[in-house]
């Protein structure tokens, strides 16, 4: 990777400047910065030049700032003249910052009673009225700090008869139980890991600090063992995700350090794959680390799927690797990735690029507007087909023209834009013929993020097996979080209930363990 290079705004002419003033004489502390800022620019693009891999994008991310967002406004600068700016569709005030008590769903709750006052007591202030509860109670918050990880460790009273020399040693406290490593530690540690791409030894390293010794070697085991349990629930959820009406996929590029490939297997890349279904109204994602490319991964998916359903929508973007060459599928492309190609060459065809962008900035902003909405899959393909499909249309013939008429160079930046778009319009277009069908694949790119997290945090999974026991972690973790619930919860709770989960998966998923949970409680009680 490049080193960084101090951002200067230097031009040719004061360079030129600066080196002729070198010559007579020591230069000034700020000429000095420009003209090692240039030279360390020079070393930088010769190295990268060097490189067969390097590509005209890097190097011209690496001599001119790269935007922080994709934002139509942002990228033009303003909206077009004499046009009148989008609507944007209503959003939420914004607060000050403060998370109210409301926010703290984790935190432990204590009653704290009056001390000298209760219920229908006189009021001492005005000595006639009585005093009730209000309907909120007043709330403070006390945040403390505490390890990832806590240790107690139970002095137990040993007594040795002097006469025999038995030893009678005292009971543990109830509830104690006598392993080392309770269900809520171990759950702890792969969230950190894997949800939140803390490697081992940074844990170890704070929990050495403050005074728990915890190895990595220990970790790994923990978790490894803790997945072989947790094996049966993703298995389910794989199974529920292969019904989905609606799956989104993609991958990323992931490496492992120990992998002994089939024969005959020619590939050299490693990748993460990330599928994320839509399953009555629930969100599933699952992960897999290997050598298969997102397509292969999610036909693996789909041989789960009842052969009497429907195809499934499917949403990624225009690589072929993406499509499971054995499963009839109704395939979408994603929008986002069609429109950055015209994000990446505005600035050498403003006009046109405007046109476009501003086009789908409409179509967006519909779809914004139908999830605010809460519109049916039917009725939201209604109001795509009467706001969004004009905008489709008039963008569509004049893609055409382009190359009809000759106003654009099919090889330039803007042609092969162009030529993206013509060559995938029924697949990006599905969202005006089917039900359901998305404009993005933004929901995947997000699901992605935990395992490039982890490469950018770890680099790279020893073996195989470690990398299966990742994608288990991040099966459960993300899922729950696309659910609302509680990972750390989630994890613990299925670690305290092994043999029970073996038996029947499906009753712990993220959206009915607690569920289930309760109802096992009013059987005991």
């Amino acid at each position: 990777m490049p080193q960084r290079i101090e951002a200067l705004d230097v031009s040719i002419e004061e360079l030129e400047q600066l080196v002729d003033c070198a010559g007579q004489g020591p230069l000034p502390t700020e000429g000095q910065r420009k003209l090692k800022a240039a030279v360390a620019t020079l070393g930088v693009m010769a190295a990268m030049l060097a490189d067969k891999d390097t590509t005209i994008r890097k190097l011209r991310e690496l001599l001119t700032p790269t935007r922080t967002t994709e934002k139509t406004k942002k990228v033009l600068g303003s909206d077009a003249p004499g046009q009148e700016p989008q609507p944007k569709a209503a959003r939420r005030k914004k607060g000050h910052g403060r998370n109210g008590p409301g926010a703290y769903t984790g935190a432990r709750k204590v009653r704290v009673a009056h001390p000298a006052m209760k219920r229908a007591d006189h009021c001492p202030g005005c000595r006639k009225g009585k005093l009730y509860p209000l309907n909120e109670p007043k709330r403070l918050i006390r945040l403390i700090g505490q390890a990832p990880v806590e240790a107690t460790v139970y002095e137990l009273d040993a007594l040795r008869c002097n006469l025999c020399g038995e030893v009678f040693t005292a009971p543990p406290p109830a509830g104690v139980g006598t392993e080392k490593y309770d269900a809520s530690a171990v759950g702890m540690i792969a969230l950190l890991k894997y949800g939140s791409g803390i490697p081992f030894y940074r844990l170890q390293k704070l929990e050495s600090d403050l005074g728990i010794p915890l190895a990595p070697a220990t970790q790994w085991q923990l978790v490894a063992e803790a997945a072989a349990t947790l094996a049966p629930v993703e298995e389910e959820l794989l199974r529920q995700a292969a019904q989905g009406s609606l799956v989104h996929n993609d991958d990323t590029s992931m490496r492992i350090l120990s992998y002994e490939r089939e024969a005959g297997d020619a590939r050299t890349g490693m990748f993460t794959s990330g599928v994320v279904s839509i399953v009555a109204g629930r969100r599933v994602a699952a992960f897999f680390t290997g050598s298969k490319h997102a397509g292969e991964n999610l036909a693996d998916v789909l041989r789960r799927r009842a052969k009497e359903l429907a195809p499934p929508i499917q949403m990624c973007d225009a690589l072929s690797r993406n499509v499971p060459a054995a499963f009839a599928v109704m395939l979408s492309n994603c929008m986002a990735h069609a429109r950055r190609h015209f994000v990446d060459v505005v600035n050498s065809f403003p006009a046109e690029c405007r046109y476009v962008l501003e086009t789908l900035r409409g179509v967006f902003h519909f779809d914004a507007l139908a999830k605010e909405q809460a519109l049916s899959p039917q009725a939201r393909l209604i109001f795509h087909q009467h706001n969004s499909q004009p905008l489709m249309e008039g963008l569509h013939v004049w893609c055409k023209q382009q190359f009809e008429e000759r106003k654009v160079e099919p090889n330039s930046g803007l042609g092969k834009a162009i030529q993206y778009l013509l060559n995938h319009w029924p697949e990006l277009t599905l969202f005006l013929r089917e039900p359901g069908a998305p404009l993005d694949n933004n929901v995947c790119e997000r699901a992605l993020k935990k395992a490039i997290l982890h490469r950018k945090n770890a680099l790279f999974y020893r073996t195989i097996n470690g990398a299966s026991v990742g994608d288990l972690f991040m099966t459960l973790i993300h899922t729950a979080e696309l659910g609302g619930v509680n990972p750390f919860d989630y994890l613990t709770e299925l670690l305290r209930h092994p043999s029970e989960l073996a038996k029947s998966p499906a009753r712990w998923m993220p959206w009915n363990y607690r569920e289930n949970l309760d109802q096992k409680a009013d059987l005991a009680a």
